[in-house]
């Protein structure tokens, strides 16, 4: 039986590694103290800030601001991730010394506003009219060092994770087969490496080299550029196969939120699409003292 693609879902992320990941952060901003808040702040006075949102959009942050300030700073998260936001809602409530909250308010904000902006992409992409069980899945093209951050937002927004990393599945794509020689090569070459016993997936961009990958019974496709008229021609080659309907199928390269719903309707499993993540705009979240 075909080992069905499931790639790990980024639905969680673990408090001690938000706070390694932003302490990484601050080193780059703060490489020797922030010297305007030390000029300026000379008492540690409790203040109050308000995270507001000045945009609508979906929230992606109830796992992470929690850790985006160092003690002895409060954070009072007051809404969801998933959540749909209004222009001057409240996001979180930050108590503590001015100093610390001014030194990593600016981080924070970049971070969040990213997040929000690539959940708010993807569920605009989810909420067409798709069938059931269709996955608006990201790709590998994530902002460097952002990857999992990134990926938990698509989770967040309803799409579907693509493999996290190089490590996480074999997928020929085309300049493997070029590198490799043919389509056999690669994949006789794929399982004699493939000693984790992953799902091998093939990038094909014509009908010939669909049916070579078919007669070397790989575990899924990537069909790229092809028009949806073409997808669904390799669909039905696929599913007519023994073991068919157990291929993993998607579909990548030039689909945009005016054409997703003329190939989510093809058959296919679901979409690779770098513009949920590479095209999402940042919101805007301003941070406000009482």
């Amino acid at each position: 039986m075909k080992k069905r693609i499931e790639y790990e879902q980024i639905t969680s992320l673990d408090p001690d590694w938000v706070r390694e990941q932003i302490a990484h952060f601050m080193e780059e901003d703060i490489p020797d103290g922030d010297v305007t808040t030390k000029a300026t702040i000379t008492e540690s006075a409790p203040i109050i800030a308000n995270m507001v949102a000045a945009e609508p959009f979906v929230f992606c942050g109830e796992s992470i601001i929690p850790y985006c300030f160092p003690e002895p700073c409060l954070v009072d998260v007051k809404k969801k991730d998933g959540e749909w936001v209004q222009p001057g809602n409240i996001l979180a409530i930050i108590t503590g010394p001015a100093g610390p909250i001014l030194t990593y308010e600016r981080v924070t904000l970049n971070l969040i506003q990213r997040l929000c902006g690539i959940s708010t992409e993807t569920k605009k992409y989810c909420d067409l009219e798709l069938p059931d069980h269709f996955k608006v899945m990201d790709t590998r093209k994530t902002t460097p060092g952002l990857r999992k951050f990134e990926k938990y937002s698509v989770s967040i927004g309803g799409g579907w994770n693509h493999r996290l990393d190089l490590t996480s599945g074999i997928l020929i794509k085309d300049n493997h087969l070029q590198a490799a020689g043919s389509v056999k090569a690669a994949i006789e070459q794929s399982r004699d490496q493939n000693s984790h016993n992953l799902p091998i997936e093939l990038e094909v961009d014509t009908l010939d080299q669909l049916r070579e990958g078919l007669d070397m019974d790989v575990d899924g496709f990537l069909l790229d550029n092809m028009s949806p008229e073409m997808v669904k021609e390799a669909v039905e080659l696929i599913r007519d196969r023994p073991n068919g309907e157990s291929i993993f199928v998607e579909a990548s390269g030039g689909i945009d939120y005016a054409t997703l719903e003329s190939y989510a309707w093809t058959g296919i499993d679901g979409v690779s699409m770098s513009a949920i993540t590479a095209q999402a705009s940042a919101v805007d979240i301003k941070l406000e003292f009482e």
